[in-house]
Parts: structure tokens; C-alpha cells; sequence
């Protein structure tokens, strides 16, 4: 009869995230990781197998429990208040410590094409959903009538991914908010 895992799965992936976000994937080694989690090395490569794995199933959880959250907003579609709502949240999530799923694009985009699907995935989503919201914007008027919209999405989902590796610098500062109003502020119709 097996034995039952003395581990909760979503814990260790939990844990994870801080650790894959203060050192990025080269810099996690993988006795933290062990140390961290509390799991023990050959448990560990029996549940995930190896290092580059266990990072994808980190990125899976993360994108699930933690950007699904801020996309919502999006998704609610009320035009330019679920853009502010998202930017607000997520502004909130990165600050100080970048966005997982942005530094590990960062970090390993190039080799990895798993990554490389992973985040033209997330970031073809975000801009699919702004462009729903500037579309609602548009036709509540909320939005200047000549606004390119997909051009506007395209700009915006850009500043997604500045903003996570800006909040790594700005650290605990109010830069982001600021960059924020400055970016959504002139997009309103007056």
C-alpha cells in the first residue's frame, strides 16, 4: 500500500515563488529549496522530478493563485475602472519583489521554450483582455474616441512587464503608483 504524502503540495509551491523570486531560477539552489520547503531530496525528485520541473509547476501555481487574481479585473470588462483595478493590484503584487512569471522570462526566455510559451500565453491573454476593456471604455465613452486600441492594449501590456522588473528597483518606494496615474490618466476622456 502507498504511503501518503507528508507534504501539502500547494505549501511547497508557495514557498517556492519567495525563493524562485529572491535568488531567480541560476541563483536557487537546490538545498534551499530542500531546506525551505522541508522536503527531502530524493522525495523531492520523486515528486518533481528535477530543478526546470519544479520551476514549471511553481509557474503554474503562481499564474493560477496569485495573476489569475489581478486578471479578473480585466475580465470583469467595465471598461478603463477594471484597467485601473488591474494596475492597482497588480502594482500592489509586484512591489518590491517583480512579477515571477516576468523574471523567469527575463531570466531564461531564451533557452527555455517552455517559458517562452508560458509567457507569450500570459501576455497574449493580458493584452486580449485589455483590448475588451478599451473596447468597453470606447463605448461607454470613458476612452477619446480616436484612441488605436490595439496599439493602447499592446502599450499597456508592455508596462505590465516594466513595471515587475521597475518594482525590483523601486522597492518599497511609490514610483509605481505614480507611473501608473501618469500612464492611464491621459487615456480618460476628459
Amino acid at each position: 500500500m502507498p504511503r501518503k504524502a507528508q507534504y501539502n503540495v500547494e505549501a511547497v509551491l508557495d514557498q517556492a515563488i519567495d525563493i524562485f523570486l529572491e535568488h531567480g531560477y541560476h541563483g536557487t539552489i537546490m538545498d534551499e529549496i530542500i531546506a525551505r520547503t522541508e522536503f527531502n531530496r530524493r522525495g523531492f525528485y520523486i515528486e518533481f522530478g528535477s530543478k526546470q520541473n519544479f520551476l514549471y509547476l511553481v509557474l503554474s501555481h503562481y499564474q493560477q493563485y496569485y495573476l489569475k487574481k489581478m486578471m479578473q479585473h480585466l475580465e470583469s470588462n467595465l471598461g478603463l475602472p477594471s484597467i485601473n483595478a488591474f494596475f492597482e493590484a497588480y502594482v500592489a503584487h509586484v512591489k518590491g519583489k517583480g512579477c515571477l512569471l516576468i523574471n523567469c522570462i527575463t531570466e531564461l526566455g531564451f533557452d527555455d521554450a517552455k517559458i517562452r510559451e508560458i509567457g507569450r500565453h500570459y501576455l497574449d491573454s493580458l493584452q486580449i483582455d485589455f483590448i475588451g476593456c478599451l473596447e468597453k471604455a470606447q463605448a461607454l465613452q470613458q476612452l477619446h474616441p480616436q484612441t488605436n486600441i490595439e496599439s493602447a492594449a499592446l502599450q499597456l501590456t508592455s508596462y505590465v512587464q516594466g513595471f515587475a522588473v521597475n518594482a525590483v528597483l523601486a522597492g518599497d518606494t511609490d514610483e509605481l503608483q505614480l507611473a501608473t496615474r501618469a500612464l492611464l490618466g491621459p487615456m480618460a476622456r476628459q
